[in-house]
């Protein structure tokens, strides 16, 4: 009591300095942005992430005035903080009472600094948990301005609440990053409308500022070495259908190795294609050439030999890996015939047969000395460098090669962990293709680097065996298209899904129905999202906390838009993005190798979409699904949302085709056995469609075609059209 009495009388400063030396030495805490707090009499009211009990005397230790501290009533009554009081001026505030932000509004308006943790509570995932609206009221009413700051790092230490989360640590590196000061928006709403707009402002602001401070400038190697520096070595990581999981270090081992190997093999060669299913060694080669500045090519080998050939051409691929059991499961003896025609082809069982004792012991010396090894391999340590060629579905024409960097895929997956938490608890079912952006980013890169298994599987078309295995794997996370989760649905034991926890749909619209059949079956609610390969790819998602149906989500943090006018849609436009998710550029066939970068940084998706004030994204359609019918643009995915709403267990599909009369006609493609025009045509006016939006030919198909990704083939189908009404 005596000591605690003394450090009273001291000079705040004083007392500040013996903390910041004490905390420096333990943690080597790093502190940036403090200029950001304000200069003293500033009305600057701090919000702060709450990672663990360190966070209050870090804040107070290191701002450059004192502050004063908001803390809950009932914590301020425990007996181990009474003491703190003599410390800190802790304000405490009890939330059932209106008033209680009186005292805080009081000292802002005084020119005191205010802290507050806007969750209210030690975070329990390790991400940001619900948001107060509390600092947005009282930074309104006291007319001051919110600082963000990301406390990072004491998540780690026995003081946090996340203890079989993470490994803890007693020491761990701790950064403090002050943000730039937001104002409050001037809101004309009361009561409980207004409070969520401020909580869902003060949200916003927390999240960018977790993003913000993100380290997305990182190549796939530097991220993976950090993940393996924070989780362990030995955390097992990655696992496929032969049942033989890999920890960091088998996987940081078998890249070295085998890279080196195909390195020998491609003496010259910057792109390597890369034709092979979702497994352990897929991922062990991408990062084996990554470790020798080579760049993966991922071939989608649903499309076909000729695209597959076209996508070489235009990556200059003049070396394609892949695997004979592959092939020879895959059936596609023929296709790779065609794909090797003046091109190398190299089996992995081949390189993994050459690999001896003596490449086994370089490789453990190599992975003791990971820097250098990396450097004289020649790896790229450019986060800017491309990382990845993909290539779009094609299901609107030829497919491009989409180069993305380091820099696109990690500002991705960090910017999709800012809203949606994934801890290394997780495990992630991940039967999305690899050379799928979707299956890529979401599904591998996103977990690897979070320390969440993976269990890859080489077919999303499998639908009994997938639900089979996410109840054999206790799968947490599962991401896939409307198609395979409607088929998985189907097809799945009600207790199969018991231990998932989210299910994120994208690459094509959600049904209704599917959205029901889960809530119904399973007990869990779809996520939908949206994005574009050359967005690599998320660009919106709705999430646990910010939900709404019939919408694919909120724009990401720092991603901007803007809407282009379309003609003939008043309320939207085309969707046109800026951030830095955004791709290098396209490879084309017909310019081999040269990098077509998107002019200003902006990419036009060529999706028709209204955007509200929460920047809640709506599908309207894609560009080149309108069409126009004697004068008036009708939307196709309209028509289809009609004919889906009349026929839920059917599939459907419509595409327009030249009518020498009004433009345009619609053709419809339908699993209905015999489809009747007329009964459609009554149906469709009974739910509001004009006489424009029924189709003027219909026929049915056993099933609709889908590319690999799982979207429908509108290409194949168009094709189909122009044959059929001809005839």
């Amino acid at each position: 009591v005596m000591a605690i009495y003394l450090i009273r009388l001291l000079p705040h400063e004083l007392v500040a300095q013996v903390a910041r030396a004490i905390f420096r030495f333990l943690y080597k805490v790093e502190v940036k942005g403090l200029e950001n707090v304000g200069a003293p009499g500033r009305k600057s009211l701090i919000i702060a992430n709450h990672t663990s009990l360190l966070d209050g005397p870090l804040l107070s230790a290191f701002m450059p005035e004192r502050a004063g501290f908001a803390i809950d009533t009932q914590m301020a009554k425990r007996w181990w903080v009474k003491p703190a009081f003599a410390l800190f001026d802790l304000c405490p505030i009890d939330p059932s009472n209106a008033m209680a932000l009186r005292g805080l509004v009081d000292l802002l308006k005084k020119g005191r600094k205010v802290v507050i943790f806007p969750e209210g509570r030690l975070t329990v995932t390790g991400g940001l948990m619900k948001v107060y609206e509390g600092p947005a009221a009282i930074s309104q009413m006291a007319g001051g301005q919110l600082v963000p700051v990301r406390i990072d790092g004491a998540q780690f230490t026995p003081f946090s609440r996340l203890k079989g989360i993470y490994p803890r640590r007693w020491f761990p590196k701790i950064t403090i990053t002050f943000l730039p000061p937001v104002k409050c928006p001037p809101s004309e709403l009361k009561g409980s409308a207004l409070r969520a707009e401020q909580a869902q402002h003060v949200y916003d602001v927390m999240t960018e500022s977790q993003f913000k401070t993100a380290p997305i400038d990182q190549t796939f190697w530097r991220a993976l070495l950090d993940a393996r520096a924070l989780l362990g070595g030995k955390h097992v990581i990655l696992e496929d259908i032969q049942r033989a999981p890999i920890s960091y270090d088998r996987l940081i081992l078998g890249s070295l190795i085998l890279g080196r190997k195909i390195a020998a093999l491609t003496p010259g060669e910057k792109n390597l294609g890369l034709l092979l299913p979702n497994a352990t060694g897929t991922v062990v080669t991408l990062f084996g050439l990554h470790a020798t500045g080579r760049v993966p090519a991922m071939l989608n080998f649903s499309t076909g030999p000729i695209n597959m050939s076209a996508a070489c051409l235009a990556a200059e691929v003049r070396t394609i890996l892949t695997s004979r059991k592959f092939i020879e499961m895959g059936e596609m003896d023929a296709d790779l015939k065609v794909l090797s025609e003046g091109r190398k082809v190299i089996y992995l069982e081949d390189v993994r047969a050459s690999i001896g004792t003596t490449d086994k012991l370089r490789g453990l010396v190599q992975k003791a000395f990971i820097g250098t090894a990396l450097k004289r391999s020649g790896a790229n340590g450019d986060p800017n460098s491309p990382a990845v060629i993909l290539f779009t579905s094609g299901s609107e024409g030829v497919p491009k090669g989409v180069v993305l960097s380091h820099r696109n895929i990690n500002a991705n997956r960090l910017q999709a962990a800012a809203r949606i938490t994934f801890t290394p608890q997780d495990v992630v079912f991940n039967a999305l293709p690899v050379f799928h952006a979707f299956g890529l980013t979401g599904g591998l890169i996103l977990p690897l680097f979070a320390g969440i298994r993976v269990f890859m599987y080489p077919s999303p078309l499998h639908y009994k065996v997938v639900p089979e295995l996410c109840y054999d794997t206790a799968a947490t996370v599962l991401f896939g298209t409307d198609t395979f989760l409607q088929g998985y649905a189907k097809n799945a034991h009600p207790y199969d899904f018991f231990n998932m926890r989210l299910v994120v749909a994208g690459a094509e619209r959600l049904k209704p129905e599917t959205r029901a059949m889960w809530s119904e079956q399973f007990g869990l609610r779809i996520l939908e999202g949206y994005g574009a390969t050359e967005c690599s790819p998320v660009l919106a998602v709705n999430t646990p906390m910010h939900n709404r149906s019939g919408t694919v989500g909120r724009l990401m943090d720092g991603i901007e838009f803007q809407l282009a006018p379309v003609e003939g849609i008043a309320d939207g436009g085309r969707l046109i993005v800026k951030g830095p998710n955004v791709m290098l550029g396209y490879l084309r066939a017909d310019n081999p190798g040269v990098i077509e970068k998107p002019a200003g940084g902006w990419y036009d998706t060529g999706d028709i979409v209204s955007v509200d004030e929460n920047r809640f994204i709506t599908i309207l359609g894609r560009a080149k699904r309108f069409c126009k019918i004697a004068g008036e643009m009708v939307g196709l995915n309209a028509v289809e949302i009609k004919l889906q709403a009349m026929y839920p267990e059917q599939a459907h599909a419509v595409v327009a085709v030249p009518d020498k009369k009004k433009g345009e006609q619609l053709v419809m493609f339908t699993t209905l056995p015999k489809p009747d025009r007329k009964v459609i045509a009554d149906g469709m006016r009974k739910l509001g469609a004009s006489d424009l939006m029924i189709p003027k030919n219909i026929f049915s198909v056993e099933a609709l075609p889908l590319l690999g990704s799982g979207k429908t083939d509108y290409v194949g189908l168009n094709r189909m059209a122009r044959e059929k009404v001809a005839e």
